[in-house]
């Protein structure tokens, strides 16, 4: 059952003022979808009196969105074309499928097929009024190939002072997942925004891919990786030894808002 926007609209605010946790599932992002993305991160914000980041959080979200979406078709490729992903020789023959069907046009059009194989893209929104976490996960692991890329493409875009650089450079890639995560990452840095707010990590125990942003909403926030270098060099541990057994609940980390 689609709900209609405006009830939204009157909603997700309410949702908002109560602290609910907000999410929402999509298999392609439509243009009832965006809408919907837009009322998240805008409800949000204005709660927040930072509607001045509404642009930077919601074109972030969006990318991510499309991003996971586009790693989801490519699982549906493969398994249409029955090829093993971790044979390099048949990845690259799926790849050149994939590359022939990267825009957003033809992507909504694959919207039954993910469905068929349970391919979903879950959007969750957690927050106060120091900090907006955007989580965006598909629900399986990164191929070590695909690992190995996206890392690669992180390390270069490091080298980009601006957008237009990394579209000077990159903007003829169609690989998708790689491009557009490190898109976001210039997105933030241009934005004043530190880079480290968005991770990207892939767990074979729970089979899930998982893009997150942190974006902080006062300088009260203490960001979670500036907590765990606190803790690290506090305890005399190497970050390995430390990820063990570190806690983080943001909530410990903002101001106390009635």
């Amino acid at each position: 059952m689609i709900v209609p926007i405006e009830d939204l609209r009157r909603e997700i605010p309410l949702a908002v003022e109560k602290n609910k946790t907000l999410s929402m599932v999509t298999y392609a992002l439509s243009d009832y979808g965006e809408e919907v993305l837009k009322i998240l991160v805008g409800s949000i914000l204005e709660k927040a009196g930072r509607m001045d980041l509404f642009d930077i959080v919601y074109t972030a979200a969006k990318e991510l969105v499309v991003n996971a979406t586009k790693a989801n078709l490519k699982r549906a490729l493969f398994l249409k074309l029955s090829l093993n992903a971790n044979d390099p020789a048949q990845y690259d023959v799926g790849m050149n499928y994939f590359r022939g069907a990267l825009t957003e046009e033809k992507l909504r059009k694959y919207k039954k097929t993910f469905k068929e194989h349970n391919l979903p893209v879950v959007v969750t929104l957690y927050y106060s009024m120091d900090v907006v976490h955007i989580k965006v996960k598909n629900n399986f692991p990164l191929l070590d190939i695909e690992e190995s890329r996206i890392r690669q493409k992180f390390r270069q875009a490091t080298s980009f002072t601006s957008l237009l650089d990394f579209f000077m450079e990159h903007g003829d890639d169609t690989e998708g997942a790689g491009l557009g995560l490190t898109m976001v990452g210039i997105l933030l840095d241009e934005s004043g925004v530190d880079r480290h707010a968005f991770t990207l990590y892939s767990s074979e125990k729970y089979g899930e891919t998982v893009a997150r942003l942190e974006i902080p909403l006062s300088p009260d926030y203490v960001s979670k990786r500036k907590v765990f270098e606190s803790e690290m060099h506090g305890k005399g541990q190497s970050p390995d030894q430390l990820r063990q057994d570190f806690k983080y609940n943001y909530k410990q980390f903002t101001r106390n808002h009635s």
